[in-house]
Parts: structure tokens; C-alpha cells; sequence
């Protein structure tokens, strides 16, 4: 696997590999960027969860002249959700670079995405109806465009946006570097290719890289405010040699760690609010067992050498199919087996069949265990214990006070009371989280489903978060471009409007 160091990137970008936490590259992200650097034209064929949004993000960072207040680059994607996604996950990228990043689509306030974009973004990302509306309504100028990227290719040729796409591509530049990507190829997309595309480079990653054969996956359906205990009841009777907890948001993990070491469990968080060197030294404590528990941010997924995890749990459901391969993926390496459980509440079940079937992988339905299953998942502990110190047979020492024991009570009691002083009893303390709101299935109402874009004239529709704040960082703020439909974001990212400092 090869590192990002070793990959050509600039200081600022690897800066801000670094603060993602990203040390590993994936096959199509080694594959892709060395190539996409050299300024050549690629066509990446990827499965979901093979990281490719790095893999084209990173070289249309480089190609981005900060001083310039032109647009320099451009994402085509098939849906709100995945616009969100891929701006969010460049602008993070950008951090040290400072690049301004834009998203825009179907069902937000235009006006409100014609006052963003009159700020200079340097990237816009976009859905097809929108991004050729702003073309029309001459908003959107891309004589300057040097990169353009489609970004799930096939599924915007189901969704019937090649005729967009292609009078999109007919306002950029004849010399420009084009970065296709598609999980397929069908002839459509080749004729794209063929047309627009000068001597592209291939680069193809098998399916085999997303799949997780040896993983077995479970879910658990359970209330929000009853995750806690199901959580510490299902540690009780796994009793895993290392385990990682995910949560969605920063604050999250810091409460869960908060939480798990105050029930008795050693656990430590890890989030991109941590310096290098502390999250360095918790995944040394985590490697060497000294915790016992990582809880951790999608950060921890991605990239981080991280071995010898037998169990992971998504405390939270990620917001995308691929994080969720990514986080399971922590287990189960080196052809070893591991085990992944997800806790759903029943407003997520329907989310929960869309991972399915992006993944193409069923999980079980697991009963939440009880408090009793639990007492007994901890006796069985103790007595593996009992009986491992019988077989060490390097007993002589202890043998005169056993015989003084057993001279006034029952060998049946005295094995009882040693059982009860090895067993850490369920604990109990009441335990008060913040609460995240459920994710949403893609494919839901509200229009955020699959097809959102196609409202072109985008009325209003309670935009309360406009482009990129200059305030925030004093950089050129986060990829916003309006939040569409007033709970968009709430619902994309699944946790309360108020909460938008968690993002990770």
C-alpha cells in the first residue's frame, strides 16, 4: 500500500492529508494521482468505497491557482448527497491551501447560489440541471475551468443527464485535464470519453477491493437513548481483544469515551480536532492494548495503520455506503475473521438497506441482549480465567489457604465467591448522551432523493446557510452554497442544524 508522501503532493495538500488523518492510500487513489499530476487524462473505474473522491480531489487542488479569483475546476455529480459529499471532503482537503469551494444543485435558493458564486470560488461542484441553469442564466462562467471531473459517470447516464453533461462540457475549455470516473462503462460514457477526453489513462480497481467476505455483519435495531446500554451489554458478553467504536460527530466520540470510562471500560477517542502527536499516542496505547477501546470518527477509517482489530461498532450509521466499507474494514485484515455490528434506530432501517445494497452484502438482524446476558457473558470470562489458572498448575503457593477455606465453607461456595470477585458486574450508571438525529435513506422524500436536480428553478426553500462564509477560518469557509431544503443538512449528515461545528 502506498503512502500519500510517497505520491508527488504538494506541502499544503499533504498538510491537510495529515489533519484528515489519511496516511495509507487506496489502490485507485495510489493508482490515480500520480497519473492525474502529471496532467494527463484519466478514467477511473471504481466501485463505491475505494476512496476515489481523493483520488480526483487532490489533483484538482493542485491544479488551483489560490491568487487567481477565476473558477479553475469543476464536479459533475449525479446527486445533492454526493455534491454535499465531494465538496466537503475537498474543502477539508484544501485546509492549508485555501481553495473556495462551492456546491450547488437542484432545490436550493438560487439567488442565494448566484450571491456565492459572485465570491470567487475557485471549485464548484454540482449536479447537472443546476450547474447548466447557471450556465444559462450566464452566473456560472468556465472559460478559466483547467480540471473538470465527472464523479459517477454511469449513474448520471441512468439518471438521463448526458445531454447536460455534454452541453456542460461544451462551455469549458479545449485544453483542460478531464477526470472521468464510473463504476461501469457503458458505450455512452465511452463515447463521452471519446469525444471530450484526449488519450486518457486508465486505471481500473476490481470489485474485490470493497468486498469484506470475512467479515460477519450484523445490525441491531435499537431506540437512540437505549444504544448506550446495548452498546456496553454487547462489549459484556463479546469481550473483544481490540475493538473500534465509530461515531458521527466529534462531539460523539468525546462523549462516548467520556461515557465508557466512567462504566469502567478503557477507552480512548480519536477525531480531527487532535493534534498529530495525540492521535499518534492513542493509537500507540491502542496497538500495544494498554486501551482496550478506540471510539473514533471516520477519521480512523481511512488511512491509519491500524491492525489486530477483531471487533468494530457503528455506534452511528455512517452517512455513506463507503464509509461504512472503510469502517468495517478496520477488521478482518490479514485474512483473519472479524466481526461488525451496527446499531440502527427504526426510523434508519429503510438507510440501512441502501448500505445493503450499495455494498451488496445482507447484515443479520441481531436481538439486543439483555442485562442478564450480559452478567453471563462476564461470568464466562471469569471462568476461562479460573480455568487457565488451574491448567498454569503454579498453584503450591495458594494451596494451605484453600485447604483453611474449604475447612469452613463449601468447595461450591468458595468457587461461587471467587467467580463474583473475578466478574466486572454490568454497570449501571446513568448515562446521558447528546442525542444525533437518524440518517435518512437517500432514496426518501423531501427532495433529496435521486432525481433532486431536476427542480431547476430552485424556489425558496428555507436556505439558511449561504455558499462560503468568509468568517469561518478566515479562509474562504465551508462548501455550503445554500443548505437546501431546511433540514438538508440535518438530514445528509445526521445530526441537529445547531450542531454544525461536528462535522469531522
Amino acid at each position: 500500500m502506498a503512502l500519500f508522501k510517497d505520491l508527488g503532493l504538494s506541502e499544503d495538500i499533504m498538510k491537510s492529508i495529515d489533519r484528515m488523518g489519511f496516511e495509507e492510500a487506496t489502490p485507485i487513489q495510489s493508482e490515480t494521482i500520480p497519473v492525474a499530476l502529471t496532467g494527463k487524462d484519466v478514467i477511473g473505474q471504481a466501485q463505491t468505497g475505494t476512496g476515489k473522491t481523493i483520488a480526483f480531489g487532490l489533483p484538482l487542488l493542485e491544479n488551483v491557482d489560490v491568487k487567481n479569483d477565476s473558477i479553475q475546476g469543476i464536479v459533475i455529480a449525479p446527486t445533492r448527497e454526493l455534491a454535499i459529499q465531494v465538496a466537503e471532503e475537498i474543502y477539508k482537503a484544501s485546509y492549508h491551501k485555501r481553495a473556495r469551494v462551492l456546491s450547488v444543485f437542484g432545490g436550493q435558493d438560487i439567488s442565494r447560489q448566484i450571491r456565492s458564486l459572485k465570491k470567487n470560488p475557485h471549485i464548484v461542484v454540482g449536479t447537472p440541471g443546476r450547474l447548466l441553469d447557471h450556465i444559462n442564466r450566464k452566473t456560472l462562467r468556465l472559460q478559466n475551468v483547467n480540471t473538470v471531473v465527472l464523479d459517477e459517470a454511469d449513474e448520471m447516464l441512468n439518471m438521463g443527464f448526458i445531454e447536460d453533461i455534454e452541453k456542460i462540457l461544451a462551455e469549458t475549455p479545449e485544453q483542460k485535464q478531464t477526470l472521468l470516473f464510473s463504476a461501469t462503462m457503458p458505450a455512452p460514457i465511452r463515447a463521452i470519453a471519446e469525444r471530450f477526453m484526449s488519450e486518457p489513462v486508465s486505471v481500473k480497481v476490481k470489485a474485490k477491493e470493497v468486498t469484506v467476505s470475512n467479515i460477519q455483519q450484523y445490525y441491531v435495531e435499537v431506540p437512540e437513548k437505549k444504544k448506550f446500554d446495548t452498546l456496553t451489554r454487547l462489549l459484556d458478553i463479546q469481550s473483544p481483544e481490540l475493538a473500534i467504536i465509530f461515531g458521527r460527530t466529534k462531539r460523539r466520540v468525546d462523549e462516548l469515551s467520556d461515557a465508557l470510562n466512567v462504566r469502567g471500560y478503557s477507552a480512548e477517542g480519536i477525531h480531527g480536532d487532535l493534534s498529530q502527536a495525540k492521535r499518534m499516542s492513542v493509537l500507540r496505547k491502542f496497538k500495544e492494548g494498554s486501551i482496550d477501546v478506540l471510539v473514533a470518527t471516520d477519521v480512523a477509517a481511512r488511512g491509519l495503520d491500524i491492525s489486530g482489530v477483531t471487533h468494530v461498532y457503528n455506534f452511528d450509521i455512517p452517512q455513506d455506503p463507503e464509509s461504512y466499507v472503510h469502517r468495517i474494514g478496520r477488521t478482518g485484515r490479514a485474512g483473519k475473521s472479524g466481526l461488525a455490528i451496527t446499531f440502527v434506530s427504526p426510523r434508519e432501517v429503510s438507510y440501512l438497506h441502501h448500505v445493503e445494497r450499495v455494498t451488496k452484502r445482507k447484515m443479520d438482524k441481531m436481538k439486543a441482549p439483555t442485562l442478564d446476558e450480559a452478567l453471563e457473558g462476564q461470568q464466562k470470562m471469569s471462568m476461562e480465567k479460573l480455568t487457565q489458572a488451574v491448567e498454569a498448575k503454579n498453584l503450591g503457593f495458594y494451596r494451605n489457604a484453600a485447604e483453611q477455606l474449604l475447612e469452613e465453607h463449601d468447595a461450591v461456595t468458595l468457587v461461587s465467591a471467587a467467580l463474583k470477585l473475578f466478574t466486572k458486574e454490568p454497570d449501571e450508571t446513568p448515562i446521558r448522551l447528546t442525542e444525533e438525529a437518524p440518517m435518512h435513506s437517500r432514496r426518501g422524500g423531501g427532495g433529496g432523493g435521486r432525481g433532486g436536480d431536476r427542480n431547476r428553478g430552485g424556489g425558496k426553500s428555507g436556505d439558511r446557510k449561504g455558499g462560503w462564509n468568509k468568517r469561518s477560518d478566515n479562509r474562504g469557509g465551508k462548501p455550503g452554497g445554500g443548505s437546501g431544503s431546511r433540514d438538508a443538512n440535518a438530514k445528509r449528515q445526521g445530526y441537529k442544524r445547531s450542531s454544525r461545528k461536528e462535522r469531522v
